[in-house]
């Protein structure tokens, strides 16, 4: 029931959504099924019953009363897959129930079945009136998706040199979005072949991208092509007013989000990449509230989007906001791409970047062998060579200790006489009793060299003057943080770093929030605001009590 033929029951992992039968494609109590029920409508199909299809958008959310549902997508050749059934009292679905993205699947009925048709408005009045039986929906449907991903059902190819910069930002995108994908590395895979041979590409043409339904082919798309071909973005009246426009996806962001939508105020968040900012790159968060084993930054923020969506708040990713007109109201912010949205108030919550090393050819090697983020991708990317980590944050001591499990040893370097004023302590003891992990105090890096990749980094001791230089490919930078504020151009008022001013007036007075900016109903959070605390939790802490400002600005209390 709901397995798909991708290995023998007995190999499953147990760590695998698919081996999580009950809970991943959970059958529904006969009491259950008659509440779903009253929320659509009951109808009798033939077998072999179109009822969605890959590519559709806002679909249905069907109930197996009798009968079977097919869930399947293609193969290289085009050929349905099925590798999915529904049965009696279980239902269709996965997170994309959620938005109004491109579904990435399709369903029919594989016999004469009896359904329950639930429209969209109606499976979200359901999902919010029937808390019991919306906890089961969710907790299904974000085990549905791990699945996908894991399994790469539903999703793309990706074929290209795995080491290259645009592989590595395709396959980054696609990771961080939590979109299903197979990546095909022309450099190690012998199957690649096969696909460039099948679809007439030459490696001058790689990477791409190939949708096999549709046998679509995208060679090396920008990210915003990349998202608008796999209808990853949702379309916005350039005219219509949003209560609240929140402009960045971090921790702080998708707070704001689920605290306003989930307070009635119609929310669209504006994202450059990806869910999670700078922390969704982090690989495990260890000492956030109420996850007493970790969580990575990907798999908070992707939790944090679905419980924004499932209130009502819309996302547009990959587009980037270029500006704002901060002398009209209601606010316009300019998108990349020559788009715009209107908004009652905004919430910046843009983050920062991690700087870049001042080091001679850094540019020719970025995505090359300079990374700015250690998951998974990247762990692999280095498995059994040696890597550097530079930096002494948490950031930086989360992505030594994850590398290390992967790598033959990580060299972590410092301009400063140690990390106990800059990490915090259980990441300090765990590199301090790893020996995969050496820590070089008072060293910098002053040479990358190599051709197409990098192939050594000369760094060298500031203590001693020794310089040194080392056959190592790979290069984690996490060092300091430069506020993502370029865009504001002028409208609020910044401090000397850069960061958003907030509390207090141009005229020096105190605002009556302290997310407050120099502008009216334009407010900051999290890592973008001049003063914050550069921790997840401070982040989703501002960003959960903004709202409260954000009420009293749109609904001033008349005395």
């Amino acid at each position: 029931m709901g397995l798909p033929p991708v290995q023998p029951e007995a190999e499953l992992d147990p760590s695998d959504p698919y081996a999580r039968d009950a809970q991943t494609f959970p059958r529904l109590s006969p009491a259950m099924a008659e509440r779903v029920a009253a929320y659509g409508t009951e109808e009798r199909l033939p077998g072999g019953t179109l009822l969605f299809r890959r590519g559709d958008r806002s679909v249905d959310f069907f109930f197996v009363l009798e009968g079977s549902v097919e869930i399947f997508d293609f193969g290289p050749h085009g050929e349905p897959n099925v590798f999915t059934v529904h049965h009696e009292r279980q239902f269709t679905g996965e997170l994309d129930l959620f938005n109004d993205r491109e579904i990435l699947v399709s369903g029919r009925t594989g016999t004469d079945s009896r359904v329950v048709r639930v429209k969209r408005a109606d499976f979200r009045r359901m999902v919010s009136s029937e808390p019991d039986i919306g906890e089961l929906i969710m907790r299904a449907f974000i085990l549905r998706r791990v699945g996908l991903i894991r399994h790469m059902q539903g999703g793309v190819v990706l074929i290209g040199p795995g080491h290259a910069a645009n592989t590595l930002r395709l396959q980054g995108f696609l990771m961080r979005n939590g979109y299903p994908h197979r990546l095909y590395d022309t450099e190690a895979d012998p199957d690649a072949g096969g696909f460039l041979a099948c679809f007439e590409l030459t490696a001058e043409q790689l990477p791409v991208v190939i949708a096999l339904g549709e046998r679509r082919v995208l060679r090396n798309p920008t990210n915003a092509t990349l998202a608008d071909a796999l209808g990853l973005t949702e379309t916005v009246d350039p005219q219509h007013v949003f209560d609240v426009v929140v402009v960045g996806a971090g921790p702080g962001g998708l707070a704001a989000a689920v605290y306003a939508a989930s307070e009635g105020l119609e929310t669209l968040v504006l994202e450059a990449l990806a869910p999670g900012g700078q922390a969704g790159t982090s690989s495990k968060i260890e000492n956030y509230l109420g996850f007493p084993t970790g969580i990575s930054g990907q798999a908070l923020a992707g939790r944090a989007q679905v419980q924004a969506q499932k209130f009502g708040a819309r996302l547009l990713i990959s587009r980037p906001v270029i500006g704002i007109d901060c002398e009209q109201r209601p606010y316009r912010l300019r998108l990349e791409g020559d788009r715009s949205v209107l908004a009652r108030s905004v919430v910046i919550a843009t983050g920062a970047r991690y700087r870049k090393l001042d080091v001679p050819d850094l540019a020719r090697f970025e995505g090359q062998g300079i990374h700015y983020a250690a998951t998974a991708m990247e762990s692999q990317l280095c498995q059994g060579e040696e890597v550097i980590v530079v930096g002494g944050g948490n950031s930086a001591g989360q992505a030594a200790v994850f590398l290390s499990r992967t790598v033959s040893h990580v060299h972590v370097l410092v301009r400063g006489q140690g990390l106990a004023a800059t990490m915090s302590d259980y990441l300090v003891q765990r590199i301090q009793s790893s020996p995969r992990i050496t820590l070089h105090t008072r060293t910098e890096i002053t040479g990358l060299h190599g051709d197409t990749l990098l192939r050594e980094v000369t760094w060298r001791d500031r203590a001693t003057g020794e310089v040194s230089t080392h056959r190592i490919g790979n290069v984690f930078v996490m060092i300091g943080a430069e506020p993502n504020t370029e865009w504001l151009q002028g409208c609020l008022e910044l401090d000397a770093k850069g960061f958003v001013k907030t509390g207090s007036g141009t005229d020096g007075h105190p605002l009556a929030s302290p997310y407050e900016t120099t502008r009216p109903g334009i407010y900051a959070v999290g890592d973008v605001r001049s003063g914050s605390v550069k921790r997840v939790a401070s982040s989703v802490g501002e960003g959960s009590v903004v709202v409260q400002a954000i009420h009293g600005f749109l609904n001033p209390v008349v005395h």
